[in-house]
């Protein structure tokens, strides 16, 4: 049987491990299956990214240099564009993007793409494994009939099954192997072989009956803390309305210790997972006549915050007797969270041509990231890029308004409190003695 004859090489540590997409989910995965001590081969378009890991260099923030080293000097690991390698996997995990159109329904054009690649190199007695997160349905109904349509029939020729990713980029404390797993597979076996695979290196796998299951799961916990920020954006307007400090009211409402987690306002959501995951959700929803209110709002409240920031900006320099337009704008952070290069989605470049639009001059510092292209998210413009600028005293005083996106922890706020007249805090970067030794005016969400 299939099933046996997988679980065989599994257990043996003789399966080849095939990886495509090689980004912030793709490559910590392959990293871990050859560290220990499977056969691994990684998959990508980018060629730029093969040459990076065949030389032992990292791009992803998780991954050190020092592991995909090892991995490349104990010849278990590879890099290649050349999709024919996929005939030698016993395993193919799929681990590509999965963005929205324009119209913000789900894209699934890199997902067939690698069906299309899969189908034309399968063998029997291989287990095609999806961690890209989609809607409910995509495995068994986009997946499995590519490949039987190419002649091979599930639990006889292949097992197929869903395992979301949860990656949690630059936090140390949360890592491949000790990140619970889910796995549903296309029936018992594939569930059951799928399942054993993690087991060999995460601490904890969860299995449920269906790759549906699987793929609501990873919907749920995202639209969870989409809807939880939307309402936490939303009480941080409405504090402002009533002059009350929103970061105060949070930190006191976690102090309970039962029946209240604490979620945080920002300008926006960034990264690839929860501004997208919920309209993955909604759009399944629609498809079945189901309204799903509460994802609405929340997108709607979340994807308005780099306007309601601008507006911050702009009643804070109409104070000054300014107007934005020709005001010289600073943009601290512009990756979509602290300590991290990841500028998925990331709501400061709406910002920036929110800002721009209105005819400021934007600048930003950012250590982790030199360039801004503005094709990393749906901004409204397409704007010339911009490139990081060293912090320096000069640049925090020549900026009219100085706007914190990203808190990066390396940045001497105290510093910009001192030399800037104006700054709007998305973030909370800046705690209360630097407020209270600032001559700044400090705007805070």
């Amino acid at each position: 049987m299939i099933k046996d004859q997988i679980k065989n090489l599994i257990e043996e540590k003789s399966a080849c491990i095939g990886v495509i997409g090689l980004g912030y989910v793709g490559l910590p995965l392959i990293v871990e299956f050859t560290s220990k001590g499977f056969q691994g081969i990684g998959f990508e378009v980018d060629q730029k990214k093969v040459d990076s890991i065949n030389n032992g260099d990292s791009y992803i923030v998780d991954v050190s240099d020092e592991d995909v080293q090892k991995c490349i000097d104990s010849g278990k690991m590879t890099a290649t564009t050349d999709f024919s390698q996929l005939e030698k996997c016993d395993v193919i995990i799929i681990c590509v993007p999965t963005p929205l159109r324009k119209t913000k329904d789900p894209d699934m054009s890199y997902i067939l793409a690698a069906g299309d690649e899969i189908q034309k190199y399968m063998r029997p007695g291989q287990l095609v494994i999806l961690e890209s997160t989609t809607y409910p349905g995509t495995t068994d109904e986009i997946l499995q009939p590519i490949f039987e349509k190419a002649g091979f029939k599930l639990n006889e020729d292949f097992l197929l099954a869903f395992s979301p990713e949860r990656v949690d980029p630059g936090n140390a404390q949360f890592q491949t192997h000790n990140i619970p797993k889910v796995v549903g597979g296309v029936g018992e076996d594939s569930t059951e072989v799928a399942s054993l695979l993690y087991s060999k290196i995460v601490n904890e796998v969860h299995s449920v009956t269906s790759s549906r299951v699987a793929e609501a799961c990873k919907l749920w916990e995202n639209t969870f803390r989409a809807i939880n920020i939307g309402m936490a954006n939303e009480m941080a307007k409405l504090c402002n309305t009533l002059g009350i400090d929103t970061w105060e009211v949070v930190k006191a409402a976690d102090t309970k210790p039962f029946g209240f987690m604490a979620f945080y306002p920002g300008p926006g959501l960034g990264g690839h997972c929860i501004p997208l995951d919920p309209h993955y959700l909604s759009w399944k929803a629609r498809q079945h006549g189901f309204d799903s209110q509460f994802i609405t709002l929340a997108e709607e409240i979340n994807s308005g915050m780099p306007e309601y920031v601008v507006k911050l900006v702009a009643d804070a320099l109409n104070e000054n007797k300014k107007a934005v337009n020709g005001s010289k704008v600073l943009i601290l952070g512009v990756a979509y969270k602290k300590d991290i290069d990841d500028m998925r989605e990331s709501p400061a470049l709406s910002v920036i041509d929110l800002l721009r639009s209105k005819g400021a001059e934007v600048a930003y510092h950012d250590p982790f990231v030199p360039e801004v292209t503005f094709d990393h998210a749906y901004t409204i413009g397409d704007g010339e890029p911009l490139y990081s600028k060293d912090f320096s005293d000069d640049l925090i005083k020549d900026a009219d308004c100085v706007v914190i996106c990203a808190d990066h922890s390396d940045v001497d706020y105290a510093k910009v409190t001192e030399l800037s007249n104006l700054i709007v805090d998305t973030r909370n970067a800046l705690n209360k003695e630097v407020r209270e030794n600032s001559n700044s005016k400090i705007i805070r969400l």
